[in-house]
């Protein structure tokens, strides 16, 4: 292992065989109140998915701008973006049916919209379920865990997200052992971003998170990074 980072008072590594393919950016936050969304996330959430709608509306999901990128990234990490869908590109055509975002549960529908709106895959874990340091590595034979609302999700050979306690996120199906909740005071999002594209939309998305969740879900961010 190498590439070693730290993100508050996690410390995260990266598997050399990951490295040229994926690029992971992480946050820290805590102080969430676990209230509702209110009145003006639900504005902002509308015109966003308006603005995106008006841009997209009748094009094929492979012409949006991320989507290929994302897709790409899927294939080199050996996953099938056509049976194991990228969670922002479900989103956008989820929007761009007609059907809006779903509602979850409130610091998940506030990081959902930044997927939706950076097409970028997120994963959104409960951070006092997260134990020691956190590795970014390939999956082993036979390894897997109870996803949520998924049953048991099959690991080996794909990049997951590991703790001391073993694998916990992936870019396709999170596990129900760290599952945000409405009791979730502090939490860790890991964004994966294909090497290809531009640092700065990994920046600018980083950013939109932060700012979501401080705006809406009382959030404090402790630190933001990036590992390449």
């Amino acid at each position: 292992m190498t590439l070693q980072a730290r993100a508050g008072g996690l410390a995260l590594e990266m598997d050399e065989a990951l490295r040229g393919v994926v690029a992971l950016g992480w946050l820290e936050a805590d102080g969430l109140h676990g209230e509702p969304l209110g009145e003006a996330f639900d504005t902002e959430r509308d015109e966003s998915i308006r603005g995106l709608m008006r841009r997209f509306e009748g094009r094929a999901a492979a012409d949006i701008p991320g989507v290929a990128e994302t897709r790409g990234m899927f294939h080199r990490l050996g996953v099938d973006p056509t049976k194991s869908r990228p969670a922002s590109e479900a989103l956008l055509r989820r929007v761009l049916q007609g059907k809006g975002l779903p509602r979850i549960q409130p610091a998940v529908d506030a990081c959902n919209l930044a997927s939706l709106e950076h097409q970028l895959p997120l994963g959104l874990y409960d951070r006092a379920n997260v134990k020691g340091a956190i590795y970014a590595r390939v999956g082993r034979p036979g390894e897997g865990y109870e996803g949520i609302r998924k049953g048991r999700v099959n690991l080996a050979g794909r990049p997951l997200l590991a703790d001391d306690e073993g694998a916990f996120g992936a870019p396709t199906a999170d596990s129900a052992r760290t599952q945000v909740s409405d009791g979730t005071r502090a939490l860790l999002a890991v964004i994966y971003c294909p090497a290809e594209r531009p640092s700065q939309h990994l920046s600018l998305m980083l950013a939109r998170v932060a700012d979501l969740l401080a705006r809406h879900c009382g959030a404090t961010v402790h630190l933001v990074q990036t590992r390449h």
